[in-house]
Protein backbone atom coordinates (compact mmCIF):
# COMPACT_ATOMS: atom_id res chain seq x y z
CA UNK A 1 0.00 0.00 0.00
CA UNK A 2 2.97 2.23 0.97
CA UNK A 3 4.73 1.54 -2.05
CA UNK A 4 1.78 2.67 -4.02
CA UNK A 5 1.34 5.71 -2.44
CA UNK A 6 4.81 6.13 -2.65
CA UNK A 7 4.74 5.81 -6.91
CA UNK A 8 1.91 8.21 -7.49
CA UNK A 9 3.71 11.01 -5.03
CA UNK A 10 6.72 10.37 -7.43
CA UNK A 11 4.95 11.11 -10.38
CA UNK A 12 3.10 14.34 -8.61
CA UNK A 13 6.77 14.99 -7.37
CA UNK A 14 8.57 14.44 -10.89
CA UNK A 15 5.54 16.90 -12.53
CA UNK A 16 6.41 19.67 -10.05
CA UNK A 17 10.13 19.82 -10.12
CA UNK A 18 9.38 20.59 -14.05
CA UNK A 19 7.22 23.67 -13.14
CA UNK A 20 10.62 25.10 -11.96
CA UNK A 21 12.21 28.86 -13.30
CA UNK A 22 15.72 27.59 -13.33
CA UNK A 23 18.49 27.98 -15.88
CA UNK A 24 17.93 24.16 -16.85
CA UNK A 25 14.21 24.40 -16.55
CA UNK A 26 14.25 28.04 -19.11
CA UNK A 27 16.18 25.85 -21.67
CA UNK A 28 14.23 25.04 -24.59
CA UNK A 29 12.59 21.55 -24.81
CA UNK A 30 14.96 20.58 -27.86
CA UNK A 31 17.80 21.44 -26.59
CA UNK A 32 17.26 19.19 -23.73
CA UNK A 33 16.19 16.39 -25.57
CA UNK A 34 19.12 16.64 -28.15
CA UNK A 35 21.95 16.41 -25.36
CA UNK A 36 20.22 14.06 -23.56
CA UNK A 37 19.84 11.44 -26.39
CA UNK A 38 23.79 12.57 -27.14
CA UNK A 39 24.89 11.89 -23.47
CA UNK A 40 22.54 8.15 -23.56
CA UNK A 41 24.30 7.48 -27.07
CA UNK A 42 27.56 8.12 -26.21
CA UNK A 43 27.20 6.07 -22.52
CA UNK A 44 25.64 3.43 -23.84
CA UNK A 45 28.46 3.16 -27.01
CA UNK A 46 31.36 2.49 -24.45
CA UNK A 47 33.34 -0.57 -24.59
CA UNK A 48 32.16 -3.38 -21.67
CA UNK A 49 35.28 -3.10 -20.52
CA UNK A 50 35.78 0.51 -20.84
CA UNK A 51 34.91 1.93 -17.01
CA UNK A 52 37.67 4.91 -16.18
CA UNK A 53 36.56 6.10 -19.47
CA UNK A 54 33.17 5.78 -18.11
CA UNK A 55 33.22 7.37 -15.02
CA UNK A 56 33.92 10.87 -16.39
CA UNK A 57 30.63 11.10 -17.74
CA UNK A 58 29.25 11.36 -14.04
CA UNK A 59 29.89 15.04 -14.44
CA UNK A 60 26.58 15.78 -16.80
CA UNK A 61 23.85 14.57 -14.15
CA UNK A 62 25.85 16.01 -10.87
CA UNK A 63 25.82 19.46 -12.48
CA UNK A 64 22.96 19.53 -14.38
CA UNK A 65 20.99 18.80 -10.83
CA UNK A 66 22.48 21.11 -9.10
CA UNK A 67 21.45 23.67 -11.54
CA UNK A 68 18.12 22.87 -11.72
CA UNK A 69 18.11 22.16 -8.26
CA UNK A 70 16.83 19.09 -7.73
CA UNK A 71 16.61 17.10 -4.97
CA UNK A 72 18.35 13.47 -5.28
CA UNK A 73 16.61 11.39 -3.00
CA UNK A 74 13.16 11.30 -5.25
CA UNK A 75 15.21 10.44 -8.37
CA UNK A 76 17.26 8.03 -6.14
CA UNK A 77 14.52 6.42 -5.84
CA UNK A 78 12.99 6.05 -9.12
CA UNK A 79 16.97 4.87 -10.42
CA UNK A 80 16.83 1.85 -7.55
CA UNK A 81 13.94 0.51 -9.96
CA UNK A 82 15.95 -0.08 -13.05
CA UNK A 83 19.18 -1.18 -10.56
CA UNK A 84 17.68 -4.77 -10.25
CA UNK A 85 17.58 -5.58 -13.95
CA UNK A 86 20.31 -4.70 -14.81
CA UNK A 87 22.26 -6.47 -12.06
CA UNK A 88 20.60 -10.03 -12.74
CA UNK A 89 21.66 -8.40 -16.52
CA UNK A 90 25.32 -7.95 -15.91
CA UNK A 91 25.96 -10.41 -13.18
CA UNK A 92 26.18 -13.93 -15.71
CA UNK A 93 29.22 -12.03 -17.11
CA UNK A 94 30.94 -12.48 -13.79
CA UNK A 95 30.29 -16.40 -14.72
CA UNK A 96 30.45 -16.69 -18.07
CA UNK A 97 34.03 -14.69 -18.67
CA UNK A 98 36.33 -15.40 -16.38
CA UNK A 99 39.65 -14.34 -18.09
CA UNK A 100 41.97 -12.69 -15.83
CA UNK A 101 42.18 -8.37 -16.10
CA UNK A 102 44.62 -8.09 -13.57
CA UNK A 103 45.20 -8.32 -9.95
CA UNK A 104 44.23 -6.01 -7.10
CA UNK A 105 46.81 -6.98 -4.62
CA UNK A 106 45.74 -10.32 -4.03
CA UNK A 107 41.95 -10.50 -5.52
CA UNK A 108 41.56 -11.38 -8.99
CA UNK A 109 39.31 -8.86 -10.90
CA UNK A 110 38.00 -10.74 -14.49
CA UNK A 111 36.61 -9.42 -17.48
CA UNK A 112 33.15 -10.57 -16.02
CA UNK A 113 33.28 -8.54 -12.99
CA UNK A 114 34.52 -5.39 -14.71
CA UNK A 115 31.86 -5.45 -17.12
CA UNK A 116 29.43 -6.30 -14.75
CA UNK A 117 30.10 -3.08 -13.26
CA UNK A 118 30.05 -1.07 -16.80
CA UNK A 119 27.10 -2.54 -17.15
CA UNK A 120 25.56 -1.16 -13.45
CA UNK A 121 27.14 2.04 -14.58
CA UNK A 122 26.10 2.56 -17.89
CA UNK A 123 22.28 2.38 -16.38
CA UNK A 124 23.09 4.87 -13.55
CA UNK A 125 24.03 7.68 -16.10
CA UNK A 126 21.08 6.66 -18.58
CA UNK A 127 18.32 6.51 -16.13
CA UNK A 128 19.59 9.74 -14.49
CA UNK A 129 19.79 11.40 -17.43
CA UNK A 130 16.14 10.25 -18.58
CA UNK A 131 14.71 11.33 -15.08
CA UNK A 132 16.78 15.12 -15.51
CA UNK A 133 15.47 15.20 -18.64
CA UNK A 134 11.47 14.76 -17.38
CA UNK A 135 12.16 16.66 -14.03
CA UNK A 136 12.78 19.78 -15.91
CA UNK A 137 10.66 19.86 -19.20
CA UNK A 138 6.65 19.32 -19.14
CA UNK A 139 6.27 15.80 -20.62
CA UNK A 140 3.85 17.82 -23.03
CA UNK A 141 7.08 19.94 -24.08
CA UNK A 142 8.91 16.37 -24.79
CA UNK A 143 6.01 15.28 -26.76
CA UNK A 144 5.72 18.25 -28.84
CA UNK A 145 9.14 18.10 -29.95
CA UNK A 146 9.45 14.04 -30.51
CA UNK A 147 6.54 14.84 -33.13
CA UNK A 148 8.94 17.73 -34.72
CA UNK A 149 12.04 14.71 -35.16
CA UNK A 150 9.48 12.59 -37.16
CA UNK A 151 8.83 10.36 -34.20
CA UNK A 152 5.26 8.38 -35.20
CA UNK A 153 2.39 10.24 -33.80
CA UNK A 154 0.68 7.22 -32.18
CA UNK A 155 4.12 6.36 -29.93
CA UNK A 156 4.24 9.80 -28.92
CA UNK A 157 0.64 9.93 -28.15
CA UNK A 158 0.80 6.48 -26.51
CA UNK A 159 3.65 8.11 -23.87
CA UNK A 160 1.85 10.92 -23.04
CA UNK A 161 -1.42 9.12 -22.38
CA UNK A 162 0.23 6.23 -20.55
CA UNK A 163 2.61 8.49 -18.71
CA UNK A 164 -0.84 10.77 -18.09
CA UNK A 165 -3.23 8.14 -16.73
CA UNK A 166 -0.52 5.89 -14.91
CA UNK A 167 -1.56 7.48 -11.32
CA UNK A 168 -5.35 6.62 -12.05
CA UNK A 169 -4.13 2.65 -12.65
CA UNK A 170 -2.43 2.80 -9.46
CA UNK A 171 -5.38 4.19 -7.36
CA UNK A 172 -7.37 1.93 -9.11
CA UNK A 173 -4.66 -0.23 -7.29
CA UNK A 174 -4.49 0.63 -4.46
CA UNK A 175 -8.75 0.67 -3.85
CA UNK A 176 -8.85 -2.74 -5.05
CA UNK A 177 -5.97 -3.80 -2.35
CA UNK A 178 -7.43 -1.72 0.22
CA UNK A 179 -10.65 -3.71 -0.13
CA UNK A 180 -8.82 -6.89 -0.51
CA UNK A 181 -7.11 -6.57 3.40
CA UNK A 182 -10.71 -5.06 4.68
CA UNK A 183 -11.82 -8.81 3.74
CA UNK A 184 -8.84 -10.53 4.81
CA UNK A 185 -7.43 -8.33 8.32
CA UNK A 186 -5.00 -11.18 8.72
CA UNK A 187 -3.38 -11.34 5.50
CA UNK A 188 -0.32 -9.79 4.78
CA UNK A 189 -0.50 -9.61 1.14
CA UNK A 190 -2.41 -10.46 -1.90
CA UNK A 191 -2.62 -14.73 -1.38
CA UNK A 192 -0.96 -16.80 -4.54
CA UNK A 193 -4.37 -18.01 -4.87
CA UNK A 194 -6.29 -14.98 -5.13
CA UNK A 195 -3.77 -13.25 -7.78
CA UNK A 196 -5.74 -14.41 -10.65
CA UNK A 197 -9.04 -12.72 -9.46
CA UNK A 198 -7.16 -9.82 -8.11
CA UNK A 199 -5.55 -8.97 -11.91
CA UNK A 200 -8.77 -10.43 -13.72
CA UNK A 201 -10.80 -7.76 -11.61
CA UNK A 202 -7.95 -5.10 -12.30
CA UNK A 203 -7.83 -5.83 -16.03
CA UNK A 204 -11.95 -5.87 -16.19
CA UNK A 205 -11.60 -2.35 -14.85
CA UNK A 206 -8.86 -0.89 -16.48
CA UNK A 207 -11.11 -1.43 -19.42
CA UNK A 208 -14.17 -0.36 -17.83
CA UNK A 209 -12.18 2.93 -16.51
CA UNK A 210 -10.21 3.27 -19.67
CA UNK A 211 -13.77 3.96 -21.90
CA UNK A 212 -15.07 6.22 -19.43
CA UNK A 213 -11.72 8.01 -19.81
CA UNK A 214 -12.04 8.01 -23.62
CA UNK A 215 -15.70 9.21 -23.43
CA UNK A 216 -14.93 12.15 -21.44
CA UNK A 217 -12.12 13.37 -23.63
CA UNK A 218 -15.07 12.89 -26.65
CA UNK A 219 -16.92 15.31 -24.64
CA UNK A 220 -14.32 17.66 -24.55
CA UNK A 221 -13.76 18.09 -28.21
CA UNK A 222 -10.61 15.32 -28.50
CA UNK A 223 -10.78 14.02 -32.16
CA UNK A 224 -8.20 11.25 -31.85
CA UNK A 225 -5.40 14.56 -32.06
CA UNK A 226 -3.72 15.41 -28.63
CA UNK A 227 -2.38 18.90 -28.97
CA UNK A 228 0.45 19.94 -27.64
CA UNK A 229 1.86 23.46 -26.79
CA UNK A 230 4.21 25.00 -29.27
CA UNK A 231 7.22 26.06 -27.14
CA UNK A 232 9.14 29.17 -27.76
CA UNK A 233 11.86 29.29 -30.79
CA UNK A 234 15.13 28.47 -29.57
CA UNK A 235 17.60 31.16 -28.03
CA UNK A 236 21.24 32.34 -28.72
CA UNK A 237 21.90 31.00 -24.86
CA UNK A 238 20.33 27.55 -26.27
CA UNK A 239 22.42 26.94 -28.91
CA UNK A 240 25.51 28.13 -27.10
CA UNK A 241 24.39 25.28 -23.98
CA UNK A 242 23.63 22.78 -26.67
CA UNK A 243 26.73 23.11 -28.80
CA UNK A 244 29.05 22.74 -25.74
CA UNK A 245 27.48 20.68 -23.79
CA UNK A 246 27.61 18.36 -27.17
CA UNK A 247 31.16 19.10 -27.55
CA UNK A 248 32.41 18.55 -24.12
CA UNK A 249 30.71 15.14 -24.06
CA UNK A 250 32.05 13.86 -27.33
CA UNK A 251 35.68 15.50 -25.81
CA UNK A 252 34.81 13.22 -23.28
CA UNK A 253 34.21 10.11 -25.44
CA UNK A 254 36.74 10.33 -27.62
CA UNK A 255 39.96 11.56 -25.17
CA UNK A 256 40.43 9.86 -21.75
CA UNK A 257 40.45 12.61 -19.32
CA UNK A 258 40.91 10.14 -16.86
CA UNK A 259 44.41 8.63 -18.58
CA UNK A 260 45.20 12.14 -18.92
CA UNK A 261 44.97 13.09 -15.62
CA UNK A 262 46.88 9.83 -14.55
CA UNK A 263 49.75 10.73 -16.38
CA UNK A 264 50.02 14.27 -13.96
CA UNK A 265 49.88 12.12 -10.94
Amino acid sequence: MSALTDSMNTIHSLEEMAEAKTIIHRLHPMVKLVTTFLYIILVVSFDPYNVTGLVVFLFYPVILMALAEIPYKPLLKRLLVALPFSFFAGISNIFYNQNLAFMLGNIPITYGVISFFSIMIKTVFTVMGVLILIATTPLPQISYQLLAIKVPKIIVEQIMLTYRYISVLLEQVSNMYTAYILRAPDAKGIKMKDMGIFFGQLLLKSFDRAENIYFAMKCRGYDGHYLYAKPDPIKKSDWIFMLSTCAMLILLRFFNLSQFIGSFL
